[in-house]
């Protein structure tokens, strides 16, 4: 008996790609989803305060408004390629899309701590499918000789969208109030749904009815789950000194564990490992995860270091960190455009040590440095960013066939995204750690017998200070420098991390020109 079965009959050939005006218009919408559900992974994170506050409960608390959101957009995001084979990729997305924006509405209108993060677990369940989908449907859309410049445009909405997410989210909080976070999502969701809707009718895939990998399924959701909560709130509750982070770390072990044994002998299984036979797909994979996991880092560790110790604002500090995606913004597209006649090694090799240049750029930093020298190594930072993804996306995706796409890009995007959490949760505990060290060495250098100290402890007599206000005075002055010196050791290591990474790339083989093709 046909296993295939739809509500009306699939094209008996692949659809022809768009032209003109409609292609622009469907690229802006799938743009617009895609940027608006990754912008919501990083603009609740400066609000968290203002929501807490609202709501009556604690900052440690409002947390989960993040992490909600985060655990329950892992668990959905590898299941793309069989929800994609089971309802089809144009009714997913679009499902998907509308869904999204209704649970955006609903937390905008949540009245309490609870319901918000109960909808913010539905936002996240339901936004898995949307960035793999929106750059599989991208691809097919365009002609074979213009899907570079296709993947550049959605790398360019992916890549942005994290960086400019803080920026936004302090404007609205300081300039609003704080559900409007949300829906600014409304209108944008109804556009890019409207757009998918009309423009991809009669583009339907191929839909096959396959069983549920139940066992699969409750191995996946237990696995992922407990593992991103682990890295959302091992760091608030001193790692592995915690009870429930041990037990967290415990089960997402069995879990994953047993879930890869079952996966790999599973007739249908609901996560398609069978791609990491693939080596380019494979190499391709570990690859973007660490450099988005190093690159992730940064993105955290930079803004933190400016408010924590610069004494920056959360707008400032934003608007310092933005000038990442302005020539991400320019070169993306452009390096798309032109990825048939480049060598994709190369140019990922370069992007790797165009990171390591900034990183070691950004250890040479002092407590007095200006802000024009702050954004500067953030700007040229960009040319890496563009010259990373878009090209480790295609050789990842390079060899692997039309129907496993949507399976492929939904496995290779929850990596990227698991390995931000990781590249959060070491970067972020490494700092800190760090910190402490520095700052109980300089500790022991400031004491009576020091000329440097009896210098700075007569100054401050010198305008009025004695006392508890001198020590005060002396221990945040230890503290800064400790600050400084763990934000400097970070980017050293940053440096010597991307400068492995750019090796790595050449064990990868796409084929000559290769480009992101679709068919195989």
């Amino acid at each position: 008996m046909d296993a295939t079965a739809s509500s009306a009959a699939p094209p008996a050939a692949e659809p022809a790609p768009l032209q003109g005006g409609v292609l622009a218009l469907l690229t802006v919408g799938l743009a617009l989803g895609t940027f608006m559900e990754v912008l919501d992974t990083s603009i609740a994170n400066v609000a968290v305060p203002t929501i807490s506050g609202s709501l009556g409960v604690a900052t440690s608390q409002g947390t989960w408004v993040i992490s909600s959101y985060s655990v329950a957009s892992a668990i959905a995001v590898p299941l793309t390629g069989w929800l994609a084979r089971r309802v089809g990729e144009v009714r997913l997305f679009t499902l998907s899309v509308l869904l999204f924006t209704l649970a955006s509405a609903a937390c905008g209108f949540a009245h309490n701590f609870e319901s918000l993060i109960a909808f913010r677990l539905v936002q996240g369940l339901v936004s898995g499918p949307m960035v793999p989908l929106s750059q599989t449907i991208l691809m097919r859309s365009y002609p074979p000789a213009k899907r570079g410049l296709a993947l550049g445009l959605w790398a360019m909405t992916v890549i942005c969208a994290p960086i400019f997410g803080p920026v936004m989210g302090g404007y609205i909080t300081d300039n609003f109030t704080w559900p409007w976070i949300f829906y600014i999502n409304v209108p944008i969701g109804l556009f890019s749904a409207v757009c998918a809707y009309l423009l991809l009718r009669g583009r339907e895939t191929k839909i096959t009815r396959q069983r549920i990998d139940v066992v699969g399924l409750v191995l996946l959701v237990s696995g992922v789950s407990c593992l991103q909560m682990m890295l959302d709130l091992g760091k608030d509750r001193d790692w592995f000194n915690s009870t429930f982070i041990v037990a967290l770390a415990v089960i997402a072990l069995v879990s994953i564990a047993f879930l890869l044994v079952w996966e790999l002998t599973e007739k249908e299984p609901i996560v398609d490992l069978s791609l990491f036979k693939d080596r380019n797909f494979a190499l391709g994979v570990v690859i973007i995860s660490f450099g988005f996991m190093a690159f992730f880092g940064s993105v955290v560790i930079f803004p933190l270091w400016l408010q924590t110790v610069m004494g920056y604002t959360a707008g400032l500090a934003g608007l310092a960190t933005a000038p990442v995606g302005l020539l991400a913004l320019f070169l993306s597209p452009m390096i798309g455009k032109n990825m048939h006649r480049l060598n994709l090694r190369m140019v990922a090799s370069f992007a790797f040590i165009v990171f390591a240049i900034v990183s070691l750029w950004n250890s040479t930093f002092t407590l007095d440095v200006p802000f024009g020298h702050v954004i500067l190594p953030r700007l040229v930072q960009g040319i890496g960013v563009a010259c990373f993804f878009v090209p480790m996306t295609t050789i990842t995706l390079s060899s692997v066939s039309d129907e496993r796409l949507a399976s492929a890009s939904g496995l290779s995007n929850f990596f990227r995204t698991l390995s931000g959490a990781i590249g959060t949760a070491i970067s972020t505990t490494f700092w800190e750690n760090d910190t402490i060290y520095h700052h109980a060495m300089l500790t022991d250098t400031v004491n009576v017998y020091s000329a440097n100290t009896n210098a700075y402890t007569n100054a401050l007599a010198g305008v009025g200070l004695s006392g508890d206000s001198v020590t005060a005075q002396l221990n945040q002055v230890v503290t800064s420098q400790a600050y400084m010196m763990a934000t400097n050791d970070f980017f050293r290591i940053s440096c010597a991390a991307f400068l492995v990474l750019a090796v790595l790339v050449w064990i990868t083989k796409p084929r000559k020109g290769a480009g992101p093709s679709l068919g195989h």
